[in-house]
């Protein structure tokens, strides 16, 4: 065994602390909800999971949950095309299909599968990926594994996207698929999707979007980025998540049209080489549909809830990112000063986690506060007032 190997590995550990840079995990002893239990038995107010609608301990999710173990089964132990299909997964498919505004629908294990598994099997060396400069780690990682040429435009930049549809356009390129997160998971930056639209038509080209913290809440019915932006139905390919406001558990999808989805169950490695969704997480997310489907009323309090604590964040003296989202920066920039922050605010009985390089660029360190429906006025205010008291002691407000 190579003792020079470890010893290199813990002097990058022993780095990364020194930097301030170490990221701790936090054990929470109970679900997901707007007071979570820590192991040392304290109630926290949490503020820093992506259970935007609060529906990752719901009755009617966890009763489905329940019910698909009972009729299907703990797990498939197969991948999809040799013998782990139910109709759950094909029903799940079909609805998530239709809720998002896609003809068809392929589930994967993870939603970093999802993108993971996306280019590859669609695009080669004679095509070209245009990716957003501050697109997921799973983007990032898809187009990698891809042959085709890849553009990056500055993050946002409409200027900057049409430079390079215009230079793939000029060397010839056959396809061309311009990809974008729909929110921006650090900043809450919504995509401009109905201008990146045009762009794409004016140049021929495929736009391509994930969802992951969009989807059951963006839009006046929660379908998405896009029909926030007014483009339902006329986008080319949606990679999504079920972990997130859609019941927080596990898994992804891609929808797309049919051709799309189709050449995916052919090719895609880890929708091929991965085993099947779990049966309780399909039927659990059908319960979730079904609720979105049925009411607006969580995404409406999520509304309500962000656009409180982003007026009350900022009249405390803290700097947000700007925005309707509920993702809310709230900037420090120095990653020493946000970990003390997000330790005192914890001390303070609020639970929000400290984001630095490299998660953020170097200079950019943040509290990333997520609201949720399940977050009542009180909570919000507590978590104002914690904010405030620990900004103060530490001298970032005033």
């Amino acid at each position: 065994m190579s003792q020079a190997f470890y010893q290199h590995l813990q002097s990058e550990l022993d780095g990364i602390r020194a930097a301030g840079l170490y990221k701790a995990e936090r054990i929470i002893t109970t679900p997901q909800g707007a007071v979570v239990q820590t192991t040392d038995g304290r109630e926290v107010i949490n503020l820093c999971a992506n259970n935007y609608l609060g529906l990752s301990s719901h009755p009617q999710v966890i009763e489905a949950a329940h019910e698909a173990l009972r009729t299907h089964g703990f797990g498939l132990s197969s991948v999809r095309f040799i013998c782990g299909t139910q109709d759950v997964h094909k029903e799940l498919e079909a609805r998530i299909a239709r809720f998002v505004g896609c003809e068809d629908a392929i589930l994967y294990a993870a939603a970093f599968d999802a993108n993971g598994g996306l280019f590859e099997p669609l695009l080669g060396e004679q095509d070209a990926i245009i990716s957003d400069a501050l697109n997921h780690a799973s983007i990032i990682d898809g187009i990698r594994l891809c042959k085709a040429q890849r553009w990056r435009y500055e993050h946002n930049n409409l200027d900057d996207l049409e430079r390079c549809l215009r230079e793939a356009k000029a060397k010839g390129a056959r396809h061309t698929l311009v990809f974008t997160d729909g929110v921006f998971s650090m900043d809450g930056t919504i995509a401009q999707l109905d201008k990146i639209r045009v762009l794409c038509d004016r140049y021929d080209a495929l736009l391509g979007i994930d969802e992951c913290h969009a989807s059951g809440f963006m839009g006046k019915t929660g379908r998405g980025t896009h029909e926030h932006r007014g483009v339902f139905g006329k986008i080319d390919i949606i990679t999504g998540t079920f972990g997130k406001a859609l019941g927080g558990a596990s898994g992804g999808f891609t929808a797309a049209r049919k051709e799309v989805v189709e050449l995916l169950r052919q090719r895609s490695r880890p929708y091929l080489f991965s085993n099947t969704l779990a049966p309780s997480i399909a039927g659990a997310s059908l319960a979730v549909l079904d609720l979105l489907e049925g009411s607006t009323a969580l995404r409406d309090k999520l509304e309500a809830n962000t656009a409180w604590f982003r007026d009350a964040i900022q009249a405390a003296g803290f700097e947000i990112k700007p925005g309707t989202h509920p993702i809310v920066p709230i900037m420090i920039y120095d990653a020493v000063k946000a970990q003390a922050l997000s330790k005192r605010i914890l001390e303070l009985g609020i639970y929000a986690v400290g984001f630095f390089f490299p998660v953020v660029p170097k200079g950019q360190a943040r509290i990333r506060v997520q609201i949720s429906a399940v977050h009542e006025r009180e909570h919000l205010e507590k978590a104002v007032a914690a904010f405030t008291q620990a900004g103060r002691e530490l001298g970032l407000v005033k």
